[in-house]
């Protein structure tokens, strides 16, 4: 294939151009406590501070590169694409310590992941010429540097620590497919064949212990889950709880089990870092399980606000029974005698009342009556990483349940709704549709789970329903395809495709889509994966998981809202583009190739998906092939850039053509994924398809600490939108505020001085408001100094402790003149009533959720 410069000069290092700085990187817990940290990382200059600390924390490789390397001549491989390997001569010379680094430059994690890709794709043969490995080399540089995209996090764990540096390590099970020979192989080290994939879907049937099975589930997730990637299943083929067992006896259901790999799914760090196991678990509708399915998070929060609340009651109440006694005149047994010790009589009926244990309370008394004083009770909160949470089962996994065209019409038909036993497909129970949809409502509701996937639509579109149903999903569900398939992803962060008069440049899109789709193909050439059955379809069927992030940002730079006709013509024209361009460049690769394997035994209906996409593009309201639901087409009037809707529809004209002559590489190409991780790194202000979360921001510092910032996006849009300079300033100040409270009319160093404040203590109230999310945070007994509180200010040490105490409502302000002063200071976090600011361009800067404490929107 021929790969056309657009971002590099031949012979010139595509960093050239990019200025780099060197910066401290740290990650603190919330009481402060370092948990990471690393001095002199290389990042470009634009990156920002989380970017910094995403790609030094989470993607470079911490230990085991050797100080000195030497590339190794291999047959018709150009000697600047061929491995390295550690040079022992050199290393012999060094002290052991000094023999073995860490990454520490992000240009060392562009070089190893952009050459693996060439290295892997000179070898498969997608260049025509050695120019056009080093033009796809340094292009594939530069696009990751700029942050104009990134593929997804395991690429950047594993590819190219074998090319680059000559790391491995014993097999870890897995499989690879001989790009040449197409022979099945088990992977003989850990890293030749690197594992890219994030995406996977895999079968699970009902046995115990064999292949394919539910045990042999759980081992082939831990893999997956090692490398950083994430796995999603549909457990719809085990029996019921109470079917019959073949052996005798009954079985104990479908929850027991997913109890199981919750478990296992929970033990382990993905990547082998912080991150969280990723796991769907999908479910059908029909399935005898399904209500229990529904509720099982709902019932877990439950336990967890009990667990929470329950601790803390107790905690309260047994340490008031301890108090109670010693804190009285009684001397001896008396103390810890009911009858003679009223005070303690009454703490018991208290905690009585409060449904504390009563061998709790006894045993209590027993400690004090051996002398102890204090008594220690852990209390539990409700953050996600919590003890409560890791307590309860349910909480690594998200829950999805399949529905169909039938189950959604007797929902709205009211009508009733068969559970299936899954041994011998005889109805288990007869419930009402409409319940069981009420029951998902309210589940999703409460605790954000299960999710919904529209069976009946997503197979319609299948492009291989010849080979097998689709049937569940990767965990975050922007994968769906065969069980036993999985998919490598990359996203194009939207904004950077805008020209400084926040024009979007297609050719530029269209040329990053073009390069990604064949580094995302070259990916499936080079991988390994956890199993015989996912090496053999991954490599047959080839899919691949191109999309976007950043829509959400792109739209508010641009002056159109997120929830608007042209803010949704906009997206669907990119999304488009970006389907059609990938789907043209996977006919590309099939004609120089060969399609994918099981290409012409899905033809037909892949060219119809082909030919339903371009009616879309097209504007068509019907005419669609076998299709039940028909698609949004996209409409031309109400596309604000005519040019991206006219690139769209060439783009799957020339799509349709040539895969109706060469037919396409890949069985899919686009998915629109989370973006998450690597949305940080390519410092988008909004991941994937979403809108922006919040106008005002809490961005991490290099030093530990925050700094609060609007969205970056804002002012720039103001400006487009014809505010003047001093309006901008106006308008940003009332969202984040001044960070200090000189000039403020309600609450100034006048009036505090006048309650009885210093100009030292002033001065650390100033410093404590600049980042503050609220005024009241720097009034306390922690920046002013408890001693100067109860002196000066003549205020109750039980008040200083008590969370609730409003010290400045109790120094005589009023609720208006706090408020006032709360907003002057520490800002809205809203652009609600801005001043300058008309309503009419409110609806471009919404977001996900009301902004500030009184946004409305």
């Amino acid at each position: 294939m021929k790969i056309r410069r657009k971002y590099t000069v031949k012979g010139i290092c595509p960093y050239k151009d990019t200025v780099f700085k060197k910066i401290r990187s740290e990650i603190r817990n919330p009481d402060g406590s370092i948990i990471f940290e690393l001095n002199d990382v290389e990042v470009p200059v634009k990156w920002s501070q989380v970017a910094t600390d995403i790609i030094a924390q989470k993607y470079f490789r911490k230990a085991g590169i050797s100080q000195h390397l030497k590339k190794i001549r291999e047959p018709n491989v150009p000697y600047w694409l061929s491995k390295s390997i550690p040079d022992k001569n050199k290393l012999e010379k060094l002290d052991k310590k000094e023999k073995y680094v860490g990454e520490k430059s992000s240009k060392q994690v562009f070089d190893r992941i952009a050459g693996t890709w060439t290295y892997w794709g000179w070898k498969g043969g997608y260049f025509d010429k050695e120019d056009d490995a080093l033009s796809f080399f340094d292009e594939i540089r530069f696009i990751l540097c700029q942050q104009m995209a990134a593929p997804n996090s395991p690429q950047w764990f594993n590819t190219g620590l074998n090319w680059a540096y000559g790391i491995d390590g014993p097999p870890q099970g897995h499989y690879y497919v001989d790009h040449k020979s197409g022979k099945l192989s088990l992977s003989e080290t850990a890293y030749e064949h690197p594992q890219p994939h994030a995406c996977f879907i895999q079968s699970v049937s009902d046995d115990l212990v064999n292949d394919g099975g539910i045990m042999n589930l759980w081992t082939k997730e831990a893999r997956l889950f090692k490398y950083g990637s994430g796995t999603g299943s549909n457990f719809s083929n085990l029996r019921g709880d109470g079917e019959n067992l073949s052996g005798g006896g009954k079985s104990s259901g479908l929850m027991s089990f997913l109890r199981i790999g919750d478990r296992s799914a929970g033990a382990i760090k993905s990547g082998g870092t912080t991150r969280r196991a990723a796991k769907m678990v999908v479910v059908d509708v029909d399935h005898p399980d399904i209500e229990e399915f529904v509720n099982w998070k709902v019932k877990e929060e439950q336990k967890v606000a009990s667990i929470v609340v329950g601790s803390k009651i107790c905690a309260k109440h047994l340490k008031n029974v301890m108090d109670a006694c010693w804190n009285n005149e009684l001397i001896d047994e008396n103390r810890f005698n009911v009858k003679k010790n009223s005070v303690l009589k009454e703490k018991i009926k208290n905690a009585k009342r409060a449904l504390v244990p009563d061998n709790y309370i006894d045993r209590i008394i027993q400690f004090a009556k051996q002398g102890f004083k204090k008594i220690e009770f852990p209390t539990y909160n409700t953050d996600w990483d919590s003890e409560a949470y890791l307590t309860v089962s349910g909480q690594n996994s998200n829950n999805s349940i399949r529905v169909t065209n039938d189950f959604l019409e007797s929902v709205t038909k009211n009508k009733d709704w068969s559970l299936i036993r899954r041994t011998d497909g005889k109805i288990h129970k007869t419930i009402n549709a409409k319940d069981l949809w009420d029951k998902i409502g309210y589940a999703a509701w409460s605790c954000a789970d299960p999710g919904i996937q529209y069976d009946t639509t997503i197979n319609e579109w299948h492009t291989c329903p010849n080979s097998g149903r689709i049937n569940a999903s990767n965990p975050c569900s922007e994968y769906m395809f065969l069980d036993n398939t999985a998919c490598n992803l990359a996203s194009v962060n939207l904004i950077e495709f805008l020209d400084e008069k926040g024009n979007f440049e297609i050719e530029q899109f269209k040329h990053v889509v073009r390069l990604f789709t064949i580094a995302l193909e070259i990916s499936v050439t080079m991988a390994q994966f956890p199993s015989k059955e996912i090496a053999e379809l991954s490599y047959e069927f080839r899919t691949l998981g191109l999309g976007f992030a950043n829509i959400g940002g792109l739209l508010m730079k641009q002056g159109y809202g997120y929830d608007s006709v042209e803010g949704r013509s906009i997206c669907g024209a990119i999304s488009s583009l970006m389907t059609g361009e990938s789907y043209n460049t996977s006919s590309e690769m099939a004609k120089e190739l060969g399609a994918f394997n099981n290409f012409k035994k899905n033809e037909i209906e892949m060219i119809k998906v082909i030919s339903n996409h371009r009616k879309a593009s097209f504007g068509e309201k019907r005419n669609y092939e076998k299709l039940t639901i028909l698609p949004v087409p996209l409409i031309k009037e109400e596309c604000p850039d005519k040019n991206l809707i006219q690139a769209a529809r060439n783009c799957w004209d020339d799509t349709l053509k040539n895969g109706k002559k060469y037919g396409f590489r890949n069985a899919q190409t686009t998915v629109v994924a989370p973006t998450g991780t690597i949305g940080l790194v390519m410092d988008c202000d909004t991941t994937g398809i979403e809108p922006d979360f919040s106008i005002v921001k809490f961005k991490k510092l290099a030093g530990g600490g925050y700094f609060k910032i609007i969205n970056r996006i804002i002012p720039f849009t103001l400006k487009k939108l014809g505010y003047s300079q001093f309006q901008i300033d106006e308008i940003i100040k009332y969202a984040i505020g001044h960070a200090t409270l000189n000039e403020c009319k309600t609450i100034n160093n006048k009036t505090l001085k006048e309650k009885g404040f210093t100009e030292e203590i002033i001065k650390k109230i100033e410093e404590s408001l600049r980042n503050a999310f609220d005024i009241k945070f720097a009034f306390n007994k922690y920046v002013i100094g408890e001693e100067f509180c109860i002196k000066n200010l003549k205020l109750n040490p039980n008040d200083l402790n008590d969370i609730s105490f409003d010290m400045l409502r109790h120094l005589g302000f009023t609720n208006s003149e706090i408020e006032e002063a709360n907003v002057f200071c520490c800002g809205s976090m809203s652009l609600e009533d801005a001043p300058h600011l008309k309503k009419d361009h409110l609806p471009i800067f919404d977001c996900a959720n009301p902004c500030g404490k009184n946004g409305k929107r």
